[in-house]
């Protein structure tokens, strides 16, 4: 039988590719030999039938014919993975179920010898391979070159996948990890803002024919009632930073003076608003008030917001010609997976860590030790701070009852102003669901109180930063068993996969798929100092035609790509709306200037911004206790998946109630003593130093 060897030298294809990306090299390491046509059972795939390595009856109908002039059928690998079977000489077959990762790893976990690589989330599969049910990948390194190198340039993302740091299973890596983007923001604030722009710009006092009225005021100041806050902002035409003033002795706090007014009309509210800009900015912003959120100078904090919602659901008629406004919204009000995103969104207006962490609820503080946000007070005062904006009926009401509505409705009936989430997804409902002159646009994050050890202080800062996905493949031990074709196999398709060229591949699909030179070579374009490939002009006809614009559906669906490993944004902010482009570009410019802060992919002088690792190497009998914490996990109270139970999302809507939640306090000892929180803080703290002192131990 033919032997297929793969090695960097052969791997590295294309010239123009190995020029394109960094942190990994074109290094050689010891060939990986397996049989030409080995076969590799696949049960990976992301979430749905549809985003598998091949296509599903739905998706290719009675056949679909795609940029690259190939027809595909039910059953045919997608182009991605047709390419890989013959750069890497291997047949792959598709077992994937069409789960989630969770229920994926479920339907597999007791049948692993039916398959050689298998998907589920990066803390199952850490625990399995504990277990010594899945492939030790550390063991092999040297063999991949390509991997190595990442890992070498990326020293949280070895930490975010270290199984152990003990005995002989020392550094073991379970699982190759997904990237969706690394080092880079992920979701931000969205408002419709021509909505603000319409309340609050121009000369003189709003006036509107009809109004309704501000609801009973729930809500109380978060920020000072007096004296000055100093906040750094990015000049108005983002060419550096500028100091301002927030001045409560000039204009007072804005939820105090409205709740000192009670319930008023809407127009009223929204002069009050434009009064205390004026007077709490000194005029910085003119007579475009507007600018205070949506600008590139932003400076907008929670109370602030929280006046402009009153103003724009008390000014309905003004906004959409009916009596029917709502405030804040998540993408999908009856999925859990989206309705989370509003906690995540309470922790950035609130200053609260771990609402938005890569592992669980946890961070990093300035003590160098973990902290769980599920068992602190200021958590739950955050939560509070959301209720009261739900009773004064500021967030959705389909989001309070978890009725079935989207972003994409909520924005073609003109009915929603304010989400958080992902930018390229969103703002091309410009495209596809708003009309002439309206704009749903990122905005700034906001300014809050945060303490990273060094003070309390008033700044910005994004707990929502790229690093190792919560979710991974990896190599089933039952599945390859002694063959060693195939776990060879499998390694130089993981290796592949980080190499230049199979990044590309991962992001962009095949060559077909990307523009090119009459030389053969890519058609490139800068994109965050690096140049990466522009997509072939039939690629970007063909992603609206069947996905709306939408990048990550149409890679996932119809190339296969995307689904793992690491995905490079480059071509998905090809895709982006030219205003879904405006409002990223502001908030990437404060963040290479130094306005918004944010969790570091490495071990930091400072702990607090220290980004936590995504698995921790937690003992295969602390993983059983940890696995008994019912209560804790994702099918408990904390659950963050669609079909789950979330009790923080629950606080958000109806407030403190329940046995033992009846209150935060008591919230925070249940879920510390009788739902044995404090128990798995200490064994993932345990894990958490035993990484650091591994790290260190291999950087002397």
């Amino acid at each position: 039988m033919k032997k297929r060897k793969i090695s960097v030298s052969l791997l590295a294809a294309s010239l123009v590719a190995t020029t394109l990306l960094t942190g990994c090299g074109d290094k050689k390491g010891p060939s990986l030999d397996y049989a030409e046509g080995t076969v590799l059972r696949m049960a990976t795939g992301y979430n749905s039938k549809k985003t598998g390595i091949a296509f599903d009856a739905e998706t290719a109908g009675s056949g679909v014919t795609l940029a690259d002039g190939k027809t595909y059928n039910t059953g045919d690998l997608k182009p991605t993975w047709a390419a890989l079977e013959e750069i890497l000489g291997v047949e792959f077959e598709d077992k994937y179920q069409g789960n989630s990762e969770t229920k994926e790893w479920a339907y597999w976990k007791d049948q692993l010898d039916q398959v050689d690589m298998v998907a589920g989330t990066a803390s199952d599969l850490t625990v399995a391979g504990t277990a010594g049910q899945l492939v030790d990948i550390n063991k092999y390194i040297d063999s991949m070159p390509n991997f190595k190198s990442y890992l070498e340039a990326n020293p949280i993302v070895r930490l975010s996948i270290t199984g152990s740091t003990a005995g002989d299973t020392a550094g073991s890596i379970y699982f190759s990890p997904y990237f969706d983007g690394v080092n880079d923001i992920e979701r931000m604030p969205l408002m419709r803002v021509d909505w603000v722009q319409k309340l609050l710009d121009g000369e003189g006092e709003f006036k509107a024919d009809k109004s309704g009225k501000t609801a009973a005021p729930a809500y109380t100041p978060y920020m000072p009632t007096s004296g000055k806050v100093e906040i750094e902002v990015v000049k108005k035409d983002g060419s550096g930073v500028e100091k301002i003033n927030k001045d409560y002795d000039a204009a007072g706090n804005i939820i105090k003076a409205m709740n000192d007014k009670g319930s008023m009309t809407g127009v009223e509210a929204v002069n009050m608003l434009r009064t205390y800009i004026d007077k709490a900015y000194n005029g910085y912003y003119g007579t475009t008030r507007s600018d205070l959120f949506c600008g590139q100078n932003a400076a907008w904090d929670a109370d602030e917001l929280v006046a402009l919602l009153r103003c724009v659901v008390a000014n309905a008629n003004t906004l959409n010609g009916t009596d029917n406004v709502q405030g804040l919204f998540s993408r999908e009000d009856d999925n859990n997976q989206r309705r989370v995103d509003m906690f995540r969104f309470a922790g950035s207006l609130f200053g609260v860590r771990g609402l938005e962490s890569r592992q669980d609820y946890l961070y990093i503080g300035n003590d160098n030790k973990l902290h769980d946000a599920r068992q602190e007070a200021a958590t739950y005062e955050a939560l509070a701070r959301m209720n009261s904006l739900a009773k004064e009926g500021l967030i959705s009401k389909s989001f309070l009852e978890k009725s079935k509505e989207s972003s994409s409705t909520m924005l073609e009936n003109d009915l929603g102003f304010m989400h958080y989430d992902y930018n390229q997804t969103q703002t091309i409902l410009n495209a596809t669901k708003l009309q002439e002159g309206e704009k749903y646009m990122a905005v700034m994050v906001p300014v809050a109180r945060w303490n990273d050890g060094t003070g309390e202080k008033f700044m910005r800062f994004t707990e929502s930063w790229r690093s190792v996905k919560t979710g991974g493949w990896a190599i089933s031990k039952a599945g390859v068993g002694d063959d060693t074709n195939k776990l060879n196999a499998l390694l130089a398709l993981i290796d592949y996969a980080y190499s230049p060229e199979g990044q590309i591949l991962m992001s962009y699909g095949p060559d077909a798929f990307i523009k090119t030179n009459s030389d053969g070579s890519y058609v490139t374009f800068n994109f965050n100092g690096k140049q990466m490939p522009v997509i072939a002009d039939k690629t970007y006809d063909e992603l609206w035609e069947k996905a709306k614009g939408n990048y990550t559906n149409y890679a996932r669906m119809y190339l296969g790509s995307t689904l793992s490993f690491v995905k490079s944004q480059a071509f998905e902010y090809q895709c982006t709306h030219e205003v879904g482009k405006e409002g990223a570009g502001y908030i990437s410019t404060a963040i290479g200037l130094g306005t918004i802060h944010h969790p570091e992919l490495a071990l930091t002088s400072n702990a607090w911004y220290t980004s936590v690792p995504t698995v921790l190497p937690t003992t295969d009998v602390a993983n059983q206790t940890i696995n008994g914490f019912t209560e804790l996990g994702a099918s408990g109270n904390f659950g963050q998946g669609k079909d789950q139970t979330n009790l923080l999302v629950d606080i958000i809507c109806s407030g403190f109630t329940g046995e033992g939640t009846a209150s935060a306090d008591q919230t925070v000892k249940t879920v510390s003593e009788t739902w044995h929180g404090s128990q798995y803080l200490e064994l993932k703290e345990a894990a958490w130093q035993e990484l650091v002192t591994y790290y260190n131990s291999m950087n002397k």
